[in-house]
């Protein structure tokens, strides 16, 4: 059955009941910084804010994958949620009308990562440019491309021409991402370190030469390789990258932020280090039950840099879903799902330095699993495009609370 309008009207009349204590981007009216005609980051009295384009304190407060047709599940052939949107809504316009009508009624104020362009002209979003994912790397795998290389910083101006130079004055936008959970160093997808890896590059290749200079200084053979070796091409190569981003990025567009590369869960010291002078803020996901605010601690005064975490979630057993592929403990009940959301968002807010979340996702995953695997519930809304009410609830009762909070009001 499609959404009628006076269903749709009545979404929209519940979603401004914010807009006394919000500007038209979800700024918070309780703190004024200089107006910019976009987004900016400020600090007050050691307490750092996103600034929205008129000029009021914004918390990010965002949502991951906010789409349309929701993930395809290879062994059905087609997305599920898809095709309840287009019997629901009938368009995507109809939808992302309704969805947005959704979020701010819950307290969101952004558009995370990978969200459908339909969100762009109707709420603050953010942008992946993945710029080095266009190059070469491969999320899945572990691969990196050569940051040294000439064909690294041709893709990285030519991917920031054709996506940051059209949005240059678009006051919706919140910022760029450079890309998402790139392998720094061995994890789950690789055991090798970067300078391994660059060393296994063709003989001649630019990021081998690096490599090689780095053995050459240490007056180490290959197999000698040590921790110290690791972490000197680390920093070296880390430098490259974040540097012919911002480049890249700033060529075509100087006006908005740069919001880092998303780190997956950890956070390489010299990489850190590197990012400084590049970006404005740091990114990190992280899947922990409890807000991870030792590991963000560090990460600041490393850094100096406001912090957004950019992916968290919590799973449930009662959501009927498999939940055997993903990140995140699963929880039993909506209830902990709830429960550990406004857990770890109020420990977030609680820090001067953090300047946001975004939850991940709009919709749960199919039980037959996305491209990945994954199959878990992670949802705002069901498949059904029903919304988990026991999450969605507590999220409309704590969002509202966290400007305040944050701003050392409520502490």
């Amino acid at each position: 059955m499609r959404t009628t309008g006076l269903a749709l009207a009545a979404m929209l009349a519940t979603a401004t009941a914010w807009a006394a204590d919000y500007d038209s981007f979800g700024g918070w009216t309780g703190l004024q910084f200089e107006a910019r005609n976009r987004f900016s980051v400020a600090e007050q009295k050691g307490t750092w804010w996103l600034v929205s384009p008129k000029g009021y304190a914004f918390f990010s407060k965002g949502v991951c994958t906010i789409g349309y047709r929701g993930d395809l599940a290879p062994a059905l052939g087609y997305a599920p949620y898809g095709r309840v949107t287009e019997a629901k809504y009938g368009s995507r316009e109809k939808w992302a009308d309704a969805t947005v009508a959704r979020l701010r009624e819950w307290g969101f104020n952004t558009a995370g990562s990978w969200s459908d362009s339909a969100m762009e002209t109707r709420m603050p979003y953010t942008s992946n440019l993945n710029i080095a994912a266009r190059a070469g790397a491969n999320w899945q795998k572990g691969t990196m491309p050569d940051f040294f290389s000439q064909t690294f910083r041709e893709a990285a101006r030519d991917l920031c021409r054709k996506q940051c130079q059209p949005r240059r004055n678009d006051p919706n936008l919140l910022g760029y991402f450079t890309d998402n959970e790139l392998a720094w160093a061995a994890d789950w997808r690789s055991k090798k370190s970067l300078l391994v890896r660059y060393l296994e590059l063709p003989a001649g290749a630019a990021g081998r030469r690096a490599a090689e200079g780095v053995l050459a200084k240490s007056g180490h053979a290959v197999e000698q390789v040590d921790r110290r070796d690791e972490e000197e091409f680390l920093a070296l190569a880390a430098k490259e990258y974040f540097r012919t981003c911002q480049e890249a990025i700033r060529a075509a567009d100087p006006n908005h932020l740069i919001l880092g590369c998303r780190f997956a869960g950890y956070a390489p010291d010299p990489v850190v280090k590197a990012l400084v002078g590049h970006a404005d803020i740091l990114s990190f996901n992280n899947y922990s039950d409890r807000t991870p605010t030792q590991t963000l601690d560090r990460l600041h005064k490393m850094t100096g840099l406001p912090v957004m975490i950019t992916e968290f979630s919590f799973k449930a057993k009662d959501s009927g879903l498999p939940n055997t592929k993903g990140a995140a403990k699963v929880v039993e009940t909506q209830k902990d799902r709830a429960d550990g959301f406004e857990r770890y968002v109020k420990g977030l807010a609680a820090l001067p330095y953090c300047v946001g979340f975004h939850w991940f996702e709009w919709c749960d995953e199919p039980k037959e699993g996305r491209f990945d695997g994954e199959n878990s519930n992670y949802g705002l809304v069901r498949i059904d495009d029903q919304p988990w009410e026991e999450l969605t609830e507590r999220m409309k009762a704590v969002n509202p609370t966290l400007d305040a909070l944050h701003a050392g009001k409520s502490r």
